[in-house]
């Protein structure tokens, strides 16, 4: 997945709890639009940290894949 594509994604995700949260009620809301900002927040750095460090974890991951296929 790429990175613009996993941010569309977050986008997505906190714009429909911000719309439960709307649905729920305002004096819930409020706790309920902090959480939904961290879990965006939060999916953002995920994709941000996948996107930064995809690409070095695969040529990690293929080398030891590579050095334990040969013991």
């Amino acid at each position: 997945m790429s990175a613009k594509r996993g941010i569309l994604k977050a986008k997505w995700a906190v714009r429909f709890l911000n719309k439960t949260v709307v649905w729920l009620g305002a004096e819930r809301g409020a706790t309920a639009t902090e959480y939904s900002l961290l879990v965006g927040l939060i999916a953002l750095v995920i994709v941000a940290g996948v996107g930064l460090f995809g690409g070095a974890l695969n040529g990690f991951f293929n080398t030891l894949s590579t050095t334990v296929g040969t013991w």
